[in-house]
């Protein structure tokens, strides 16, 4: 499965643009042109997008046409001097709170996409224009093709405002800047074959219907075509800015093939190095990461802090479950001390929370983490693997809200959470290491919960559980001065197979902390 580069994505000027200054702005005019020019009005309903969905799958894949030839010239440095002129944007006046302004196509993002401006119930399409956007250039826009199309939308935090909060670009990726307006993980229309033996399969939308909000409180909301070799599909997206950035999610999915991986809700994120694989650290700041765990609020009521690592391989682990509370590639250290990167702001990259509406029965939340040696792709994937396989002619219904946030929009409040997780050589500091180079010290910190009143004692047990190997000098202390609560343990494990650790505090017979799981692979080489 190949990474996407940051680079790509920022190319477009769109959502990782945040991090840049913005230059280069549309000129004023002294009589503002008219919006974007529209299609003939046709109706349109969810129900009618459901419905071509499902002949859609019925018939065979017909690839999208090439690309026009001048985009593969639309390289990095090219994209960044496009830009959509302000007063070109979707509902610059009107009773809803956010324009939208137009991506153009770049070599990233090669292949144009339908838009259409909806409203009550009637479709206009958005017709291609360069007048539509500030090329910096006369002469190379007079040589754009007249029905050359986007590549994308976003939404813009506000009217004459110059950055956005929403944007769809690229395959069926979209993205959220969180609480903090800052852009981080992503998320995706679907998943299909990731980090399987055959090539991955990256459905697009391709086509888009963008409603005008009724009202500054109602959400906005955007209808879209998925359509891939293996499976088709009609998406409707609520999408709603509050202090949480919430998006609600329908997903009407018809199978065109029999489908190895399908991916539901699928996150994508970047992590390099933390704390916990500071041994790989090649750069001088301290953690380079957009999420540094997975957290899953199982069916059965169970939290589970799940540290990402930077393997050495991909690797794909899967956490059975039935109709899960929720799942997220969260970023929970949100300390800028951490990172000491004040242009990136990693400290302030959202998290995102997956929240099933209603059951979604027997299946997986799948991890798959991929090797890099940068921070410019994104590696991480994580998504829920329905039980049943998916054969040709299925029809498959999913509804969910995406919560781009700091943290779990429903963190429990009655046990410890999980803050850090660090690992180095075995045995007792200040004295002689034992010459075991296969034993290793793991050290976890806990916070909240009712480890938030306790006082210092020593009865409190982490208890720790190995896929092979064996653990001993394990024991709980709380750090002196701070309102964390330590777990160490030291794990001997001999050989290059991985070892599944679990970890949680009890006393006595009440359990103290969610679980905390982690992949150990002792004898892991840099990248």
């Amino acid at each position: 499965m190949p990474t996407v580069s940051r680079r790509e994505l920022l190319a477009t000027g769109g959502p990782w643009a945040l991090t840049l200054a913005i230059a280069g702005l549309s000129p004023a005019y002294a009589e503002p042109p008219p919006i974007s020019r529209l299609g003939d009005a046709a109706p349109f309903s969810f129900e009618a997008l459901r419905q071509r969905a499902k002949e859609l799958a019925a018939k065979p894949y017909v690839a999208p046409p090439a690309a026009a030839e001048i985009v593969a010239s639309i390289d990095f440095d090219a994209a960044q001097k496009i830009r959509f002129r302000g007063d070109r944007e979707l509902w610059p006046t009107g009773p809803g709170s956010f324009p939208v302004r137009l991506f153009h196509v770049d070599m990233y993002n090669s292949l144009p996409v339908r838009l259409n401006q909806l409203s009550d119930g009637q479709a206009r399409e958005i017709i291609f224009s360069a007048d539509s956007f500030d090329y910096k250039d006369p002469k190379f826009a007079e040589k754009l093709p007249a029905d050359l199309g986007f590549s994308g939308f976003r939404l813009m935090n506000g009217r004459g405002q110059e950055t956005d909060w929403l944007a769809f670009q690229g395959a069926s990726y979209f993205r959220s800047s969180g609480e903090d307006d800052q852009y981080g993980a992503s998320a995706r229309g679907i998943a299909i074959n990731t980090a399987m033996p055959q090539p991955e399969e990256f459905p697009r939308f391709t086509e888009f219907w963008l409603e005008e909000a009724k009202d500054e409180a109602s959400p906005f909301v955007v209808y879209a075509l998925l359509d891939g070799p293996s499976i088709a599909g009609a998406y409707r997206f609520e999408a709603t800015k509050g202090r949480v950035p919430v998006v609600t999610v329908t997903a009407d999915l018809f199978a065109r093939t029999d489908i190895d991986r399908v991916g539901i809700a699928p996150l994508t994120s970047m992590y390099w190095y933390g704390e916990n694989e500071l041994r790989f650290a090649t750069d001088w700041r301290p953690e380079i990461h957009d999420s540094d765990g997975l957290a899953i609020w199982t069916g059965t009521g169970e939290h589970i802090w799940r540290p990402l690592i930077n393997t050495r391989q991909v690797r794909t682990n899967s956490f059975l479950d039935n109709s899960p509370k929720g799942f997220g590639l969260m970023q929970r250290d949100r300390d800028f001390e951490r990172y000491q990167d004040d242009g990136a702001f990693y400290n302030k990259r959202p998290g995102i929370w997956v929240e099933p509406v209603g059951p979604w029965g027997e299946g997986a939340v799948q991890l798959v983490e991929i090797p890099t040696d940068d921070e410019i792709h994104d590696n991480i994937v994580a998504y829920w693997v329905p039980k049943e396989p998916v054969r040709t002619g299925n029809e498959l219904r999913y509804e969910y809200k995406l919560h781009w946030a700091n943290d779990e929009p429903n963190p429990p409040v009655n046990i410890g959470r999980v803050v850090a997780t660090y690992n180095g050589a075995g045995g007792v500091p200040g004295q002689r290491r034992a010459e075991d180079q296969h034993k290793r010290k793991f050290v976890i910190d806990f916070v909240g919960g009712p480890l938030s009143n306790m006082e210092q004692r020593f009865d409190i047990t982490p208890v720790v559980t190995p896929s092979r190997g064996h653990v001993d000098n394990a024991y709980v202390i709380k750090v002196v001065g701070t309102d964390r609560w330590r777990a160490l343990f030291d794990l001997t494990a001999e050989g290059d197979e991985p070892v599944d650790l679990r970890c949680f505090l009890r006393l006595d017979d009440e359990t103290l902390s969610e679980t905390w799981l982690y992949q150990w692979l002792p004898n892991a080489a840099p990248a």
